[in-house]
């Protein structure tokens, strides 16, 4: 019994501790330090880092089998579209081509014989001096010549054609980046001889993290600082967005056409752009804070304590770009609330707290 009475005082004892501390815990006041937003019309830019690729680029095969006799271009060559870049050995084509040719004049002869008979035979039968089932066959004669003629054209333009596909001609007008073939190489349809590159027209591919992709619109100003010209400045359009992540880099492709005039850029090569994420909102006041006052979530959110009447309350925001000026607030709070910069690392919400140092 007596062990029981202790037993129970004692249990009395951590019960009321207990309670004293919770009370204690709840009603005391922690000293913060706070400040009031400010309002700023600092432009949110987005820096990101691409590279310079050609808006065509091909890489160029025969059209058929064949030994490789000429190659009239090398690496570094400028082309125009049209212009001849590679031949293959004609010969055999060549002999196909005379066959067909021959074939057709053969055909021919066959067909005006043909038609010399019809036409002898309409005046002998108008004196009944044929039967008609001569005539008949003459006419029927006449149209199978006709259709082999047709036949022996058909083939004389595909072995033209097939000669003509001998010939590789560029597709577009830029320059020849590689030469994969030399001249007595057997090569065939499919295989890779030359690369060509169009330098007129460069766009840059950048990559857009996901937590910004949804401030990214055909209507952002851009402009695009290549790394080989860092004191020029060209202007920039937004072409395409590819709402398609990449899993292991977590981000998006932005498609940049580039206004250079009449400078050159090479493909290939690396550049910056700045893409201006407000422009459609600069009147609009933006709302800045110190980094101090921001608390990171472990869902990767960001909230922040306000101050009203004593009281901490927690308000979750959203941030947009981080500058030296401090973090630009996209919701969550207004110019009026008092933000909480120190001692918020231990508040909670609902917590009583002392204001011992405020910043207009």
């Amino acid at each position: 019994m007596k062990n029981s009475y202790y037993l129970k005082s004692i249990y009395l004892f951590l019960f009321a501790l207990y309670g004293f501390l919770t009370i204690t815990t709840v009603y005391a006041e922690t000293p913060v330090s706070v400040i009031s937003p400010e309002k700023s019309k600092v432009s949110d830019n987005l820096t990101l880092s691409g590279t310079l690729t050609a808006e065509k680029q091909a890489m160029l095969s025969p059209r058929v089998d064949g030994l490789v006799s000429s190659v009239l271009v090398d690496a570094g060559s400028k082309v125009k579209k049209g212009e001849l870049l590679l031949e293959l050995d004609p010969a055999l084509s060549k002999q196909v081509l005379n066959q067909a040719k021959a074939a057709t004049a053969e055909a021919q002869a066959a067909r005006n014989e043909a038609q010399r008979l019809v036409d002898e035979a309409k005046g002998l039968r108008e004196k009944n001096y044929i039967s008609a089932s001569e005539n008949a066959s003459r006419l029927s004669n006449l149209k199978l010549t006709e259709a082999a003629l047709m036949a022996a054209k058909a083939a004389e333009a595909s072995a033209l054609e097939e000669l003509t596909r001998h010939r590789l001609p560029a597709p577009f007008s830029g320059v020849i980046s590689a030469k994969l073939t030399e001249v007595g190489e057997w090569v065939n349809r499919g295989t890779t001889v030359l690369e060509l590159v169009a330098t007129n027209k460069v766009r840059l591919d950048v990559k857009v993290p996901q937590e910004r992709f949804s401030e990214i619109n055909r209507q952002n100003a851009v402009e695009v600082i290549p790394d080989v010209f860092p004191d020029k400045r060209f202007k920039g359009t937004i072409n395409a967005i590819v709402p398609v992540s990449d899993p292991q880099a977590r981000a998006f492709l932005v498609r940049i056409l580039i206004d250079t005039g009449d400078i050159s850029l090479l493909p290939g090569t690396s550049a910056k752009a700045i893409i201006g994420l407000n422009d459609n909102q600069q009147n609009q006041a933006r709302i800045i804070i110190p980094r101090d006052a921001l608390l990171l979530h472990p869902d990767g959110g960001y909230s922040v304590f306000v101050v009203k009447d004593g009281i901490a309350k927690r308000h979750k925001v959203s941030i947009g770009n981080q500058s030296s000026q401090g973090v630009t607030i996209l919701s969550g709070i207004t110019l009026d609330d008092r933000v909480v910069t120190r001692g918020n690392e231990v508040l909670r919400d609902g917590q009583n707290v002392t204001i011992v140092d405020s910043e207009q």
